[in-house]
């Protein structure tokens, strides 16, 4: 494949039109090496939606109480591989990091190979690490919907009292001027909490760090990161949803031409409800390594901004590698190595009694 040269990726801090439209240039140069690095975590992703879909559907349609019961027994297992898959995301953008990290540093090439020799090096590290950010980024949304839920009730008592002095052109505005400003409150303030754990697989196979020692890495370095990582998720959700409507009116349009009704899901034979289960993973495929390597990016500006990345880099291509004598050092190594280093041997005792008298 061919490697990006380093005058491309010249390390700069980076505004979040920026990381999109680096995201997107690399996304472009290794198309299908992304693809193939995402694809694995979101088969199994894909894997849970199809049974689930299918087990969901047989759960009202059948009157067999042990098929009921299998079927049940379907749909929790479908959660399971669903779960499974998101953290497996989380773990494989870890290596991800690690691979671009070593791209810019030693130009090496981007491959998958590359992202799951890393990730597989630190695999149950990041698991952790992956479902204490997934509890976390559940945590939040039950907040970010409690307080959602306050304010719809606060609104309806708004419009009720505001609705026996004001006509209802005015009410109308001023609860849609109140949801909208709710919704960017609570989704400004979902993405500065979440990112402050947003960079802990990176952290662990860029420097090296454990689990919770990655945590605290990570809350130091997201630094004003809630608009860019935002604004990264807001493009990834809308492009994902663009791909999904487009694969959904074909779909419509090929069960139409076979002679299936597409609004009633009781009728949709195999086929086709494992067609339309695999439509929502197959955009997501396509559209997820451009969140990953948004995140890769977003990392890497952090450090650039916050810790002088860029001369890190640059001082890690033109010198030798330095000895790990545990010191801190502004030019310590700007990419750990996962190879254990041998230490070298003792001198050996020659059974001589050095006479200093």
């Amino acid at each position: 494949m061919e490697a990006v040269p380093r005058n491309e990726l010249a390390l700069a801090p980076l505004g979040a039109g920026d990381l999109i439209d680096r995201a997107l240039r690399l996304y472009r140069r290794h198309l299908f090496v992304l693809i193939r690095t995402a694809a694995p975590p979101v088969i199994v992703i894909a894997a849970g939606w199809m049974l689930m879909s299918i087990s969901f559907r047989k759960i009202f349609i059948t009157a067999d109480t042990s098929e009921l019961f299998w079927n049940i027994f379907l749909l929790a297992t479908s959660f399971g591989l669903m779960t499974t898959g998101y953290l497996l995301i989380l773990v494989v953008m870890g290596g991800a990091t690690r691979t671009l990290v070593a791209h810019l540093l030693r130009n090496d090439p981007v491959t998958a190979r590359a992202t799951y020799t890393a990730v597989k090096n630190r695999f149950w590290g990041l698991m952790v690490a992956s479902i204490i950010i997934l509890i976390f980024i559940s945590l939040m949304l039950y907040v970010v919907g409690f307080f959602a839920q306050i304010v719809s009730i606060a609104s309806v008592f708004i419009g009720m009292g505001l609705a026996q002095i004001a006509p209802s052109w005015v009410v109308a505005i001023v609860l849609t001027i109140v949801g909208l400003c709710t919704a960017a409150l609570l989704t400004w303030g979902f993405f500065f909490l979440v990112g402050k754990i947003a960079y802990v697989p990176q952290v662990m196979l860029v420097e090296g760090k454990g689990v919770f020692e990655a945590v605290g890495r990570s809350l130091l370095l997201a630094k004003g990161n809630a608009r860019r990582l935002m604004a990264m998720t807001l493009f990834t959700t809308i492009a994902t949803g663009s791909a999904l409507v487009l694969l959904i009116v074909l779909l419509y349009i090929i069960g139409s031409v076979s002679g299936y009704d597409a609004t009633n899901s009781a009728e949709w034979p195999a086929w086709y409800t494992t067609s339309y289960s695999i439509i929502g993973p197959l955009s997501t495929i396509l559209l997820t390594p451009v969140w990953m390597l948004g995140l890769s990016l977003l990392y890497v500006d952090e450090r650039v901004r916050h810790e002088g990345y860029d001369i890190e880099l640059m001082a890690a291509r033109q010198l030798p590698e330095l000895p790990d004598i545990d010191v801190s050092s502004p030019l310590g190594t700007a990419l750990y190595s996962m190879d254990p280093k041998e230490l070298p041997p003792p001198p050996r005792s020659t059974g001589r009694v050095l006479d200093i008298g």
